[in-house]
Order: structure tokens, then C-alpha cells, then sequence
């Protein structure tokens, strides 16, 4: 087996440092001993982009907010789906997951960052949804491991009723919130549709190919 090449290290607000390692072509990003994201692991988040966008009234001019970058498989995705009219604001708090998608992982990167329709917000998007008022058709969560936080504490309160309410009002009428999770989490289902949601969970297999684990994207519409 090829070995993996610890390639850099990123600082985490209020976190744990994350690691960039490659083996061969494939790149993870590791949290301690979990591996949080990989390029053989993309299906999920590539279907976070796809099944929002397939939602949406109006791809053409559709105002969307990931968070965070990744490695860019959301935001590659939806660039794909969406008009020229579209506008994306991406906030990623990790300015080195950024360094390492401008440097070893550029050809990964393939200039979405740099795609006209894109804006990037460095910073917590928990801030930005707070401070958004009916602003966005969608808003896209990739942040953590899903609500049960592992990278940051910070994080959960992205996921509280509190969080949950400031996400809505950062939505359009119609508008999706579109949250990542590496598991299930009832409490949490129930707790967005407490929060006025009209809830659609879907399982979601990690590879592209149809294979490994299943994660979970809940699309919660604003009604």
C-alpha cells in the first residue's frame, strides 16, 4: 500500500488543527484520527449541491450560501446546475483549507474559487446567516460532521432552535436549507421540524458509484 504524505497542517478556531494528506492522486483531511472528507468520498457532498439545486425554483438567478469549502465538491457541483445569473457566497472559518485548494489541491480546485458567480466569505457562516434577512434560495451546511459536532464546539449552535430560526429568516419564502450529516440523527429531524421546516430526509451513499457508507442530507423548505 502506497503510504500517506502528510502535506500541511491548518488551524481551527476554537478547534483542533486539521491535516491535509495525500496517497497517490487521493486527498484527505483528517481531524485527529477521524478522516473528515477524501477525494474517493465525494458522492454525498456532491449531492448536497445537486438535490438543492433540483429544489429551487429558479437555478438562473438563484442566491446560494455554502458553508464551508471542503474540498469544493458542493460548490463545483452547484456551479454546474446554476445560470450565469446565479451567485454563490462560500464561507469557509479554516484559512488554510483555502491555502491548500489555491496549492496542492489546485487542479482539484479547477478555478471554482475563482468563478465570477462565486464570493468568498472567510469566516464563520454561522455569523453571515445571522446577519442575512430573506436573502438566500438556499443555504447549504457542510460544516462539521453534521449536527453532532466533532471539529468545533462553536458549531452546534449552528444546529440549536436558535440557529435553526436564524437560517430560516436568512431564507427566501420557498427557500431550502439543505444540512450534511455523516449519520442519522432523529432529535435533530424532529428539531427541524419544530422549528417550522417542512422536512425531507434523504440517505445518500458516500461514493459516487453508488458504494460505502450512507450519510444523510436533510432539505428543510421554508414554508
Amino acid at each position: 500500500m502506497v503510504p500517506r504524505e502528510l502535506i500541511g497542517t491548518a488551524d481551527v478556531p476554537g478547534g483542533e488543527p486539521l491535516r491535509l494528506f495525500r496517497r497517490g492522486d487521493d486527498y484527505m483531511i483528517v481531524l485527529d484520527r477521524n478522516e473528515l472528507m477524501s477525494t474517493r468520498m465525494r458522492g454525498s457532498e456532491i449531492a448536497l449541491a445537486t438535490m438543492t439545486c433540483a429544489r429551487l425554483r429558479d437555478r438562473a438567478a438563484a442566491r446560494l450560501l455554502i458553508g464551508g469549502y471542503g474540498m469544493g465538491f458542493t460548490l463545483r457541483a452547484a456551479l454546474a446546475e446554476l445560470g450565469a445569473g446565479a451567485r454563490v457566497d462560500v464561507a469557509e472559518l479554516v484559512p488554510g483549507i483555502i491555502a491548500w485548494a489555491r496549492g496542492p489541491m489546485a487542479a482539484l480546485t479547477a478555478g471554482c474559487l475563482d468563478d465570477p458567480r462565486v464570493t468568498l466569505i472567510d469566516g464563520d457562516v454561522g455569523r453571515v446567516i445571522t446577519a442575512a434577512r430573506g436573502a438566500y434560495d438556499a443555504i447549504l451546511l457542510d460544516v462539521d460532521n453534521g449536527p453532532d459536532g466533532l471539529t468545533r464546539a462553536a458549531n452546534d449552535s449552528l444546529y440549536s432552535m436558535r440557529g435553526l430560526a436564524s437560517a430560516r429568516a436568512a431564507l427566501a419564502p420557498g427557500g431550502v436549507l439543505a444540512i450534511w450529516s455523516a449519520a442519522p440523527d432523529n432529535v435533530f429531524a424532529r428539531r427541524l421540524a419544530d422549528s417550522g421546516f417542512a422536512v425531507d430526509e434523504q440517505a445518500v451513499r458516500a461514493r459516487e458509484n453508488g458504494k460505502g457508507p450512507r450519510h444523510v442530507i436533510w432539505f428543510a423548505t421554508r414554508r
